[in-house]
């Protein structure tokens, strides 16, 4: 009991409800971009089934389990990312260490309110997507053959098959039989194949999400300009794939698969083969993204405790470059257990994990510790490395004298005012920066700027610098010295 009371109940629940903010609001804003981003290419499917609202509704509710996958880590690591550094701008965690409560302390909750939404993540992606993707193609395919259904009328053209045209002289409301049929086929040719026979029968085949016209006893005509062909025909099969909105054919591919039937389809395909890689790949898949989830809300964590009074809020800015850089290694990683490599599907699909965790770790011991996030050396590094791309591309940058004369004209005319006046131009300095300004600098007679100084020589011999411009004016020497003589 006595360790109970020492737990930090009201400090824990106080950093989860600032975590919790700001994450739903990011995933509000997250999914109705995802929903915008998805909704384009539904809309041309949409208007021409004419669904209902309602049945729009439950065809868009099949898409937010694959939404979720994305926008649940982006939404955790901002959310994290955010509170931090709220706490850090307002001196709140200023105020924890000064109580004795160390960044380790604060893990805890950020650990749990993690964890919990990596697991409902990897709810969605073990669970729910292989199911709403089983249904989303289901009811597409429904609501494809419910049109098709209703457009083959008597005695007229039907188009709902796509690059397939029908007309069918009388249907038997009975049996749904055909009689007197004419078929144009234009799928893969400039000049559509006509087939015409007595009778004919439509039937569907919802395993394999094809449509199948089997027509008998007529002929098929192929137009073509050298070889023109008339085949008679006793019985003859058109099979038609439906695609649905996301442009699959079948209604069982890797999406739709569980985790335990990817694992059995590619044992019995062949582990080593371009199929079974691309299922393996799919399996572990689903277990990365969630862990990673977890991986990206944490290193929200010091990128938010970057922040503080009088600094820049820059971990919202690193989170997104963290985000990409990461879903860019897991793309590559993909790409390599894809392809016909030596690399272990298992090495290459949980290396991106493995890598930002170190890094992750890293980052949260350098800010417990109160070091930078980069340590000096590579920084110096990066230093180095920018300035000798600077160099390198000294002669395809313009040069700084031609940056300089549009400055450079609109601050003459203080230097006319002085030569109609016979005044020589001074050097003004300011006081409380120690730093000194050129005639020819558009902060010449700044607020501050209450010291003169005869020349150059006698402001840098009592401490004080030039402005950048004016440095690179006395370093490209574009000042004038004579107007100090």
């Amino acid at each position: 009991m006595k360790n109970f009371t020492r737990f930090p109940f009201l400090l824990y629940t106080y950093l989860a409800t600032e975590m919790l903010a700001p994450f739903f609001a990011s995933f509000v804003i997250m999914n109705c971009v995802f929903f915008l981003v998805k909704l384009i290419p539904f809309l041309n499917f949409v208007l021409e089934l004419e669904i209902t609202f309602v049945d729009f509704v439950r065809i868009f509710s099949y898409l937010f389990p694959n939404m979720f996958l994305y926008s649940i880590p982006m939404s955790a690591m901002i959310g994290v990312t955010i509170a931090f550094s709220r706490l850090s701008n307002d001196t709140e965690i200023l105020a924890l260490k000064a109580s004795g409560i160390s960044v380790y302390q604060m893990l805890p909750p950020v650990i749990l309110v993690t964890l919990s939404l990596a697991l409902v993540t990897a709810y969605f992606s073990v669970k729910l997507i292989p199911v709403s993707d089983q249904a989303i193609q289901q009811f597409t395919f429904q609501l494809l053959k419910e049109k098709i259904d209703k457009g083959i009328k008597e005695q007229q053209f039907t188009e709902a098959l796509g690059d397939i045209v029908v007309y069918v002289d009388n249907v038997d409301k009975k049996t749904n039989e055909w009689s007197n049929v004419w078929v144009s086929d234009m799928r893969g040719q400039d000049n559509p194949t006509i087939t015409m026979a007595e009778s004919g029968v439509m039937n569907t085949e919802l395993e394999t999400m094809v449509i199948t016209i089997t027509l008998e006893k007529g002929s098929l005509h192929r137009p073509d300009i050298l070889n023109s062909q008339i085949v008679s025909f006793d019985k003859y099969v058109i099979h038609i794939p439906l695609k649905t909105p996301g442009g699959g054919t079948r209604r069982f591919n890797r999406g739709t698969l569980t985790m335990p039937q990817l694992l059995e389809m590619a044992k019995d395909v062949g582990k080593d083969t371009p199929k079974g890689k691309k299922l393996i790949t799919e399996f572990h898949k689903r277990l990365v993204l969630p862990f990673g989830c977890l991986i990206l809300a944490l290193i929200g964590l010091p990128l938010g405790l970057q922040a503080g009074p009088g600094k820049k809020a820059i971990g919202i800015p690193l989170g997104l470059g963290v985000f990409i850089s990461y879903y860019v290694a897991f793309t590559i990683a993909k790409m390599i257990s894809t392809s016909p490599s030596s690399i272990p599907i298992v090495v290459a699909m949980w290396t991106p994990n493995f890598l930002f965790l170190l890094m992750t770790i890293t980052l949260i011991w350098r800010t417990a510790n109160e070091r930078p996030l980069i340590p000096e050396s590579i920084s110096a590094l990066l230093d180095k490395c920018w300035a000798f791309i600077k160099s390198f591309f000294a002669n395809i940058i313009p040069s700084k004298k031609h940056i300089l004369v549009p400055q450079l004209e609109t601050s003459n005319f203080k230097l006319m005012k002085n030569r109609l006046f016979k005044k020589k131009p001074t050097i003004l300095a300011n006081a409380k920066s120690r730093v000194f300004h050129l005639p020819e600098c558009e902060f010449y007679e700044c607020k501050n700027c209450s010291i003169e100084f005869k020349n150059i020589e006698i402001a840098l011999a009592s401490n004080f610098t030039p402005c950048k411009f004016c440095k690179s004016l006395i370093d490209n020497d574009l000042y004038n010295k004579d107007e100090f003589a």
